[in-house]
């Protein structure tokens, strides 16, 4: 008869498994700025800004707007998405849940 192992995580949303495997607020910061470079994107895109020029705008070189717009790179400061906000006509929501509630469908 062979050995069967039991599987911890059967049963378990993805969320718990990230949070025992401690990754879950990496892969939460890594998915709100996937959100917030795919927002920005968007609205250059609607407002007819450039890469360019939103980094002239910004005073920054475009290397660094490229760091910005990249999905996977989770090093920008609330600082600079707030200033890009801004040029864009935008504004940031931020906000604290209890660990423990699920968010609410919109």
């Amino acid at each position: 008869m062979a050995k069967t192992s039991r599987n911890k995580h059967i049963g378990s949303d993805f969320d718990a498994f990230l949070r025992e495997e401690a990754l879950l607020a990496q892969a939460q910061a890594m998915a709100i700025k996937r959100v917030l470079a795919t927002q920005v994107t968007t609205a250059m895109r609607e407002q007819g800004i450039t890469k360019a020029e939103l980094a002239k705008r910004l005073r920054t070189s475009r290397a660094q707007l490229d760091r910005l717009l990249d999905p996977d790179n989770a090093s920008v400061t609330l600082q600079t998405i707030g200033r890009v906000a801004q040029l864009l006509g935008k504004r940031i929501v931020f906000g604290l849940e209890n660990a423990g509630k699920k968010r609410r469908a919109a």
